[in-house]
């Protein structure tokens, strides 16, 4: 047992990621719940409604404890010549898509302010979050309904930030992690720092937990982890390829199929650097990066783009992220991925 698991009441030291984007199926969610781990719905890209929706099925679905996980997003102010200029870098893809020239983009991401609001009126067990320090006000919120709050941190710089800002726990995201990096605190390059460097010296600095993250597959990650002085280890890539995951078909096969050669950061899909499996669209588009609308705008104007790839089964245009360690990934349920973590790790002595 560890004060993660004890705070959380799972059974394991284990949490499954907050993947937005559709991944985290409510039936993931609950099936790593069920299986004595923190299931954790992706909600950053989901409407009110359908975080609510999603809420209330995963709890038809599990007894036990979840978490969701929302994006916290800077305002920014779109430069029209900025994005023309991009959409017109973009236009060999939607020809070779088959799309029209895209309408405007007025709304780029959900209001934080609503997904916010469904967390606290249906008092989830745990809520988590990237990108940035939770305002005061949700902080505040957040206590006062009981839910517990985990903040993400890719430097122990951002660790203790987190801490004086009040959250209960601090995901450390190494540099081997899968998706967007968390970093929020400087420049993205200054937060590569690598899980086994970055966890021992966050927990040295700060005295709430710490959960690791970041390229943690299986039980010997998760022991790592443990070792390190990390109390959970939070795993995302490992439930991608899961029978209950939402990601497409597609991109579950090119991860069991891919090697640590073909994984690197990305910011061309939404104009924050994120880790994942390299294609066509990045290789394309990378000369461009400097001419990048920033998060969340370019994430917008691609999403036509990333939805019909989607549709005709093409990944070379698809956002496929995951971790450097694919090549640990399978096919099987969530159910029998933390059975089998949870056995392995019964061998080792700590």
């Amino acid at each position: 047992m560890t004060r993660i698991t004890e705070r959380l009441g799972i059974e394991l030291p284990l949490i499954q990621a907050g993947m937005a984007g559709g991944s985290t199926t409510p039936q993931l969610v609950a099936a790593v719940s069920n299986a004595g781990g923190l299931g954790t719905l992706g909600a950053g890209y989901m409407t009110a409604d359908q975080i609510r929706s999603a809420i209330r099925e995963i709890r038809a679905l599990t007894p036990h404890p979840f978490a969701v996980n929302l994006l916290l997003t800077e305002p920014v102010v779109p430069d029209p010549e900025q994005i023309s200029a991009m959409q017109e870098k973009m236009k060999p893809f939607r020809t070779e898509l088959g799309l029209p020239d895209p309408a405007p983009v007025t709304k780029f991401a959900e209001p934080f302010d609503e997904q916010m609001a469904v967390v606290l009126e249906e008092r989830v067990p745990v809520f988590s979050f990237a990108f940035g320090l939770l305002p005061a006000r949700w902080v505040e919120a957040c206590k006062q309904a009981g839910i517990l709050i985990c903040g993400t941190a890719t430097t122990v710089r951002e660790a203790l930030l987190l801490e004086a800002s009040g959250v209960d726990l601090i995901v450390g995201q190494g540099m081997e992690a899968g998706g967007h990096r968390g970093t929020f605190a400087g420049p993205w390059q200054q937060g590569m720092i690598g899980t086994m460097a970055l966890i021992p010296q966050i927990v040295d600095a700060v005295r709430i937990p710490v959960i690791a993250a970041g390229g943690i597959m299986d039980a010997r990650g998760v022991a790592a982890a443990l070792v390190l002085g990390a109390e959970a280890a939070q795993l995302g890539t490992a439930f991608l390829t899961c029978v209950e995951s939402g990601a497409h078909p597609h991109y579950q096969q090119a991860i069991l199929e891919s090697t640590e050669e073909q994984i690197t950061t990305i910011r061309e899909f939404s104009g924050k650097p994120a880790r994942g499996l390299t294609n066509a669209f990045h290789e394309q588009l990378e000369r461009h990066a400097g001419d990048l609308p920033p998060y969340p705008i370019q994430n917008a104007l691609t999403r036509d783009i990333r939805q019909a790839a989607a549709r005709q089964n093409r990944t070379e245009f698809m956002s496929m992220w995951a971790g450097q360690g694919t090549r640990l990934s399978r096919r099987e349920s969530a159910g029998e991925l933390v059975k089998r973590i949870a056995e392995d790790l019964a061998k080792f002595h700590f």
